[in-house]
């Protein structure tokens, strides 16, 4: 009598990685981004890399207005905007006020960039979850898109220390620009009395941060839906460039 067939043993599960918690998330986005991202399928929590940006952000704030005072920011903006010259004609009570108004507009925005960064991210993510899905048909949720917007931020906490250092290792008060403190990208080389704002804005965009970002932002996208790595990246640098762009164009105005 034959010996009756002995069906083929199963595969082992392939066993599930051990969930990531909220410190090891942030600490595997700048060593192992793939272990972070993939995680954020079973959470897709995002209070803790925001709360860091937060702290980083105010105390990079406080630190300028310390070190370098925001009248002197607003100066340092008046003298390099297109209304140098109408400023310069004013009579000095309008120029004080004028001043004194900027600098309550400053810290305002300055000091709410914590909620500011909200709906930013908010925004980016609309317009990159839309790509993708629509032109790449990624299926990442939306509550997942968000967080991986928010951990790719993270490497903005490394500029602000770098920035806060700076600060205290002493800056020229005069040559301080507010929206690009540190040498990280090629417009901080660049002169702004001979270089244009659409070239300066435009260096501004090879940062090496900004760059860090793009990358981080299509590691998660592809850690998280059926999208090639190559194909998100090549997605939000496109977006990125065409920001820099309008925003370069619209300061040249």
């Amino acid at each position: 009598m034959a010996a009756a067939p002995v069906p083929p043993a199963s595969p082992a599960p392939t066993p599930e990685p051990a969930p990531l918690s909220q410190g090891a998330r942030i600490i595997d986005t700048f060593i192992a981004p793939s272990k972070t991202f993939t995680d954020l399928r079973r959470s897709a929590s995002w209070w803790a890399p925001w709360l860091l940006l937060s702290i980083v952000s105010v105390a990079f704030i406080y630190v300028i207005g310390k070190q370098i005072g925001f009248e002197q920011i607003t100066r340092n903006q008046i003298a390099h905007s297109s209304r140098a010259d109408q400023f310069d004609k004013l009579p000095a009570d309008q120029q004080a006020r004028q001043i004194q108004l900027s600098v309550k507009i400053i810290k305002v925005f300055a000091y709410g960039n914590p909620l500011m960064l909200l709906f930013y991210i908010l925004l980016m993510t609309v317009v990159l979850w839309v790509t993708i899905k629509v032109g790449a048909g990624g299926d990442t949720p939306f509550k997942t898109a968000y967080a991986i917007m928010m951990y790719a931020s993270l490497p903005g906490i490394i500029g602000g220390i770098l920035g806060i250092i700076s600060l205290y290792a002493g800056v020229n008060p005069e040559g301080f620009d507010i929206n690009n403190p540190v040498a990280t990208n090629l417009a901080y080389y660049l002169d702004p009395e001979t270089t244009g704002k659409f070239v300066r804005g435009m260096a501004s965009s090879l940062d090496v941060f900004s760059i860090w970002t793009i990358v981080l932002i299509g590691i998660g996208f592809a850690s998280t839906s059926k999208v090639k790595r190559s194909t998100a990246i090549i997605i939000v640098a496109v977006w990125y460039l065409v920001y820099k762009l309008a925003t370069s164009a619209l300061a040249s105005l």
